[in-house]
């Protein structure tokens, strides 16, 4: 069973930039920069015909425009038990958008409703049970200026993720452009 998600990806540039903030706190496992993406819907591990209905209805999907994205910050997922240090993407209507229907056609190819509250983010890094509250909010305060990264998405991908104990390697198995 393939263990897939919905995402935008993040062009090369970007991730050049977000890579700059790789390093420096301990019990960190950095993603790969051409691993970064910003999640839509994860489905998880799926059989192989919600895996076409999957397809099926992404590609499917009502036309739409370029949908502007912001990278507006650095932060972390966790409070007391910070779990990834991330980069925030502001929360934009279209992406909002976009995200409502990523939802509504998981749940037509049959997978279960998502629980948690969409945060649209890239994961920069997860973090292991050394990483300490403190030594977060030390890293995020002394963390150079994070200047807003802007980029344009263009299409929605399909991402399957190999084995492993997170953050990658991904795969793009699917496409999907906008209008």
């Amino acid at each position: 069973m393939p263990r897939l998600f919905t995402g935008l990806e993040i062009p090369p540039e970007i991730g050049e930039a977000l890579a700059r903030f790789r390093g420096g706190l301990p019990g960190a496992r950095w993603i790969e920069p051409v691993d970064y993406h910003i999640t839509l819907r994860f489905l998880g591990d799926v059989d192989g015909a919600v895996a076409e209905d999957l397809c099926e209805g992404l590609a499917e999907a009502r036309p739409r425009g370029p949908i502007p994205i912001t990278l507006e910050g650095l932060s972390s997922f966790g409070g007391d038990k910070p779990r990834a240090l991330l980069a925030a993407v502001a929360p934009g209507p279209d992406l909002l958008d976009l995200q409502a229907e990523q939802e509504r056609i998981a749940r037509r190819a049959g997978a279960e409703p998502e629980r948690r509250k969409f945060t649209p983010h890239v994961t920069l890094a997860r973090l292991r049970r050394e990483a300490n509250p403190e030594a977060v909010a030390m890293y995020l305060s002394q963390a150079p200026i994070f200047e807003p990264l802007r980029f344009t998405a263009t299409r929605v991908a399909l991402f399957s993720a190999r084995e492993s104990t997170g953050g990658g390697p991904y795969v793009t198995e699917a496409v999907f452009p906008f209008a």
